[in-house]
């Protein structure tokens, strides 16, 4: 295709400008129709009809001076030579009143003569058959006009929505605006390599095309949310420079059987038709879910519809220059068919970002944001692992948001340390608590601390101890690793149970008595032990796998569910469980009896400072004192007066969830 060609299909595909006859419009325009009307057929003086002269007569009163004005107009239609229409009024009535009179009928030269000489007339031109038929032809089509717009326009604007019912409804994003490029998409290098190769495709096909090469027809990208799919396949579109159309996979499922198909089948017809283009299908999994599904079958219309779109992409050739892109969290759960080679050729995987990664986003998202000086990137995204491109955008959104309502002019890295806690471990809550929940909520997170001081060799250091509520917590020791995680290994999983079952232990030992702040710290002491016996192999039992089939009978995948393990071998895996957890309970709870003084010391320094840094922590240990500055955070909402509320059954503190979950080998 060339150039000239390319130029004409890209002006041809600007979007046309949207109806703006609305129906007040329409109004207006109705009145002022029928007010024309009103003054055409109703409008004139009311007076009686003029009397009707012979043309002899009239030339008398003429040559008397008796009319006051005239009028004479030449009808050539009638058939006879000089034949004319007299109008005019008088200037003293006539016997019976007459004031208005007139005339038609044939005038000779002497008579015009005379009429003329009175200087009492003017000759108007004479009617054409083209002016008598806009006379009489006028008002007719202003009336069929009011009614097209009244009845026939709105008929067809009620049925618009049933015609079009199975209408694509993709949407055609214009290039010249809100442009997206590779520049604007960072922290998945590997994606961007996979899919510059559509991007030199649809700039160049025949470099592919003469080597005997095919595009891939189809390109499915996976990951969690918000690592940044959707832009990611606007960034090739935008590279590409062709048409990109979007559309969500529930925009093809509707309760009516076919609309779904039809859909499908118009969305590729648009594809064709504007080539070379990318489409892109958002969620795919919600059409694209496995056939058959559920106990009683799966949707129809869904179903078809998913029968259509494999069809569809089967039938067309990357020749044609339409190229598939979908995006999906779930692709456990889509239809084999769809997964082929031939429909999706190429699945890519956008993962969250690494340290380099997320450095990279933060620097994209930071050039319409006011920072200061102070502000080291590199330091943010070290202490942000396990966040997606989503989430990075918003902390720095969050931050600006921060700074603006502490008057500041730039953004200052208290600004974004305060953001990025918020967005990881919640917002403050300035909630009262009375001088035991205090002392009960300092004694749980010193327990976490110091055993994590004691056993932690910088793996999963903490970064800060508070008794602030935030989130669903009265209290919060937050942990912020040196690196991302990317493998868990036994020791150090065996730490995380320990630090997460020392805030209990510091209960029952100082105050001799329990409270339910441990809950959140049990289930996780639970999960991760389960995952070391059942699915890890780092127990007594070996390298089998015990884990529950986590298939879904909603997702047609098994029926019925048989048991993996005989009886015998589940009460073993509850004792090897049960022992992994007291081994490390004991653990704990020897070394905060051996570092009582210690333990007290943080509790104290909480009390007083309700917030201290993980640093405070380790020179508690080793020093017995601070040695460093307690900074009191900038808070920027009062602290709330009420009645104290502890809620039940909420965690007391992050430890460990502050960490990323751990990842199976």
């Amino acid at each position: 295709m060339s150039d000239l060609e390319n130029k004409k299909k890209q002006r041809s595909l600007k979007n046309l400008p949207p109806d703006r006859f609305q129906p007040k419009m329409l109004i207006f325009f109705f009145l002022l129709v029928a007010a024309a009307l009103a003054l055409l057929i109703f409008g004139g003086d009311r007076r009686s009809a003029p009397a009707q002269l012979k043309i002899q007569k009239v030339v008398e009163l003429a040559e008397q001076g008796k009319i006051h004005s005239g009028r004479l107009k030449a009808e050539p239609s009638a058939g006879v030579r000089d034949w004319y229409v007299v109008t005019g009024d008088l200037k003293e009535p006539l016997e019976g009143g007459i004031k208005e009179f007139s005339a038609a009928g044939r005038i000779t030269d002497a008579n015009m003569e005379r009429l003329q000489k009175s200087q009492a007339f003017d000759e108007q031109p004479a009617t054409t058959l083209f002016t008598q038929l806009a006379t009489n032809l006028i008002p007719l089509v202003l009336i069929i006009g009011l009614l097209y717009f009244l009845f026939v326009r709105q008929l067809r604007q009620a049925g618009k929505g049933a015609l079009s019912f199975g209408k694509s409804r993709a949407r055609l994003l214009t290039r010249d605006r809100d442009k997206v490029t590779f520049s604007d998409v960072a922290g998945c290098d590997e994606a961007k390599e996979e899919v510059s190769e559509v991007v030199e495709f649809l700039r160049d096909p025949k470099k592919f095309t003469k080597m005997g090469g095919k595009i891939p027809k189809g390109i499915l990208m996976v990951g969690p949310p918000g690592t940044g799919k959707t832009l990611l396949a606007k960034a090739v579109a935008g590279e590409a420079d062709v048409p990109f159309f979007s559309i969500s996979g529930s925009d093809f499922v509707e309760m009516f059987v076919g609309v779904g198909a039809s859909r499908v089948r118009d969305m590729f017809e648009q594809g064709r038709k504007n080539a070379p283009c990318l489409i892109f299908i958002d969620e795919i999994d919600a059409v694209g879910r496995q056939r058959g599904a559920g106990l009683g079958g799966g949707n129809d219309e869904r179903e078809q519809t998913l029968n259509s779109l494999l069809v569809e992409m089967d039938g067309f050739d990357t020749n044609e220059g339409v190229i598939i892109i979908a995006a999906t969290n779930r692709p456990d759960v889509l239809d084999n068919a769809l997964l082929r080679p031939g429909r999706f050729d190429r699945q890519i995987y956008v993962d969250l970002p690494d340290l380099v990664g997320r450095e990279q986003i933060l620097r994209v998202h930071a050039r319409k944001i006011a920072l200061a000086e102070n502000v080291d990137l590199q330091v943010i995204a070290r202490g942000t692992p396990g966040l997606s491109g989503a989430d990075l955008a918003n902390l720095l959104n969050e931050s600006a948001l921060l700074a603006a309502r502490r008057n500041k002019k730039k953004v200052e890295m208290i600004d974004v340390e305060d953001a990025r806690e918020k967005v990881q471990f919640g917002r403050e809550r300035r909630r009262v608590m009375d001088d035991s929940e205090k002392k009960l909520t300092a004694y749980h997170e010193a327990g976490h601390a110091l055993v994590t001081a004691v056993l932690d060799d910088g793996y999963l250091p903490v970064h800060k101890v508070t008794i602030i509520p935030r989130g669903g917590s009265l209290g919060s020791t937050m942990y912020i690793p040196k690196k991302d995680i990317l493998t868990q290994e036994k020791k150090k999983l065996e730490i995380r149970i320990a630090t997460a079952a020392a805030g209990r232990i510091a209960e029952e030992l100082v105050l001799d008595d329990i409270s339910n702040g441990a809950s959140g710290d049990i289930q996780q002491i639970t999960k991760i032990a389960r995952h070391m016996v059942c699915d890890w192999g780092m127990s007594p039992l070996g390298m089998i796998s015990y884990g529950d089939n986590s298939d879904t009978v909603f997702l047609g995948r098994e029926i019925t569910r048989n048991q993996a393990h005989s009886e015998e071998t589940s009460r073993r895996i509850d004792a090897e469980v049960f022992k992994i957890v007291d081994t490390q309970y004991q653990r704990a709870k020897d070394i905060i009896t051996k570092h009582r003084d210690v333990l007290d010391k943080i509790a104290a320094a909480l009390l007083e400072h309700e917030t201290i840094e993980g640093k405070h922590v380790i020179e508690l240990l080793h020093f017995g004192e601070l040695r460093s500055p307690v900074v009191r955070e900038i808070t920027t909402k009062p602290i709330e007066k009420g009645p104290a509320k502890k809620p039940a059954d909420k965690p007391e503190s992050i430890a460990p969830g502050g960490a990323p979950a751990p990842t199976a080998a």
